[in-house]
Order: structure tokens, then C-alpha cells, then sequence
């Protein structure tokens, strides 16, 4: 048996921020719960932002107190600033994550700030956070390509990911936020990180936007990464790729480790199920692919023409 694998769901937050329905506090909350009982390490369970940037989760003090929380998983939040960090502190969150794009021309497109004045803010939530024992990650957004850049410079990564392990977080997120990563550039850009801080915790966040994200999940295995993040149902998806598909289905993701002989802790038959009851709240089909084919070790009868007469 290979080593364990940890999976992080980011349904609740990156999965639901841009759905076109407003999904009720209550179904959230749902959702989270079931995820809880599936054997996932992380729940990104909301996002502590302003309720006019991001309407659908303008609930997200309600949404963390109503969880029933599952001490084997890490309840995570999303928060943009200070203000954001206080909030997420008096909910309790277990742990906080930055973002900052590595692309200067998405962070403004996305934040409205240069990536300096990110990272100068982010000092800030260190300050809010200091004392209160909750961890804080780095997720760096664009590491792999930009839908208005192109592709990054490997060293503006090495830079993010520098600047982010001054500041002081656990750990550090390599997001392909647009779905432009390709195996060979995962493998190779992993390779330098893990070489230069073999002690850094590293999670990989995939899209599937052009049909490679579990791909380029296998590019981060050979490269040692056992951290990865995906989305319930293959939701989600970047406001400035237009058309473009999902973060990479948590549940597929999880089949395919499970047929290559990985753990994950994670009960499949659960999260396919909680996939499932997805659907049903956002009342639109989902990208993902093992809910609907089934899993490769469920058999069907043969044909009723090949019995023997």
C-alpha cells in the first residue's frame, strides 16, 4: 500500500461562491456535515469576505456555527484581510488561508491590489492571528499559468512561496486557477519547491479545464506531494475564464487513488452519495464523472442473450 493521501473539499466555499443560486444557510450546512462523516482531512466550509463582494456567503458566521464538527477534520476558512481574519477567529475556524495570485494582472483583476500590497495586507491577519494558536496557509492562485499573462515565470512562484514561509504560514497551495497546467510543468515546478523547502507542507489545487487536472494530480504524486484539494461534484470555476469547467471533482479524484491501491481515509461510497445530494441542492448536473458511471469495481450482470441454453 502506497502512503496516505489527504484530501481537502473546498465545495462549501470555492465550490458554492459562484453558483448562480443562492444556496440556503441550512444546505450548507448539510453538505458540510456529510462531507464531515466521508473521512476528508480539510472542509474549506466558507469564505470570511465582504458580503457584497461574494453574496453567497454572506452566512458564513451562521454556516460555522452550525456544523457539527468532526475533530478528525480541519475546518477551514478563506479570509481576505484583518477585518476578515477577526471574523474568522470569533466563528473558531481551525485554520485560515491567504490567497494571492502570482500573476500582478489577476491579483488586480481579482482583488483590485498589486501582489506586493497583498502580501503587505496579509501581515496584517499574522498580527489578528498571533496568540489565538490557529494555523494560517498560503494558497499562491495562477501558479502554473494566467489567463492574462500567460505562462509564469517559475521564479515568480519560488518568489510567492518565499514570501509567504516569511511571513510565518504552515504551509503553502499551488492553485491552477485556470485550468493551465500541464503534467510535465506540475512535475517540474514541484521538484523546485520540494528541493528548496523539503520541509514545506505543499497542497496542489487543480482545475479541470481543459481535461488535465487528474493528470496532474499523478504529476504531483511522483513528486512527492500528498496533499491535494478538490471540489465536491467538480463545482466551481474561475469568474475570468469564461466557460470554464471546475475545480477537479473530489470523488473522481478519490477513485482514482483508491484503484491505484492509496489511502485516503476517505469513504467513497459516502462522498459519492453526499455528490449525489449536491445535485439535488444546486438542481443542475455536475461535471463529475464517477457519480454518473459508476465505480470501475461495480459489475453488471451479463447480457440476458449470452445465457447458456
Amino acid at each position: 500500500m502506497d502512503k496516505r493521501i489527504f484530501i481537502h473539499d473546498v465545495v462549501a466555499r470555492d465550490g458554492l461562491q459562484i453558483e448562480p443560486q443562492w444556496v440556503p444557510t441550512e444546505r450548507k450546512i448539510e453538505l458540510i456535515d456529510r462531507l464531515s462523516a466521508t473521512g476528508v482531512a480539510k472542509i474549506e466550509a466558507t469564505s470570511f469576505v465582504s458580503p457584497k463582494a461574494v453574496p453567497n456567503l454572506r452566512d458564513a458566521e451562521a454556516v460555522m456555527a452550525g456544523i457539527r464538527r468532526n475533530p478528525a477534520v480541519t475546518y477551514v476558512a478563506l479570509v481576505p484581510n484583518a477585518r476578515g481574519a477577526e471574523r474568522a477567529l470569533a466563528a473558531d475556524v481551525d485554520e485560515m488561508v491567504l490567497v494571492v495570485s502570482v500573476s500582478e494582472t489577476h491579483n488586480r483583476a481579482n482583488v483590485r491590489r498589486s501582489v506586493a500590497e497583498s502580501f503587505a495586507g496579509f501581515a496584517e491577519v499574522f498580527d489578528v492571528a498571533r496568540g489565538s494558536g490557529k494555523a494560517i496557509t498560503g494558497a499562491l492562485a495562477t501558479s502554473f499559468g494566467c489567463p492574462f499573462e500567460g505562462v509564469i515565470p517559475e521564479r515568480q512562484v519560488m518568489d510567492g512561496v518565499a514570501r509567504y514561509i516569511d511571513q510565518g504560514v504552515a504551509g503553502v497551495t499551488l492553485a491552477d486557477t485556470t485550468g493551465m497546467a500541464n503534467p510535465r510543468q506540475v512535475e517540474a515546478l514541484v521538484r523546485r519547491v520540494r528541493e528548496r523547502w523539503p520541509e514545506l507542507e505543499i497542497a496542489l489545487h487543480f482545475h479541470n479545464t481543459r481535461g488535465m487536472g487528474l493528470a496532474n494530480v499523478l504529476a504531483g504524486l511522483a513528486a512527492g506531494v500528498v496533499r491535494y484539494e478538490g471540489c465536491l461534484g467538480g463545482l466551481g470555476g474561475c469568474p475570468f475564464a469564461p466557460g470554464a469547467t471546475g475545480n477537479i471533482c473530489t470523488e473522481d479524484l478519490v477513485h482514482m487513488l483508491h484503484s491505484m491501491g492509496y489511502a485516503t481515509g476517505v469513504d467513497l461510497d459516502l462522498l459519492l452519495a453526499t455528490s449525489r445530494r449536491l445535485g439535488e441542492i444546486v438542481g443542475h448536473d455536475l461535471p463529475g464523472q464517477v457519480v454518473k458511471a459508476g465505480k470501475t469495481t461495480d459489475l453488471h450482470p451479463a447480457p440476458p442473450e449470452m445465457a447458456s441454453h
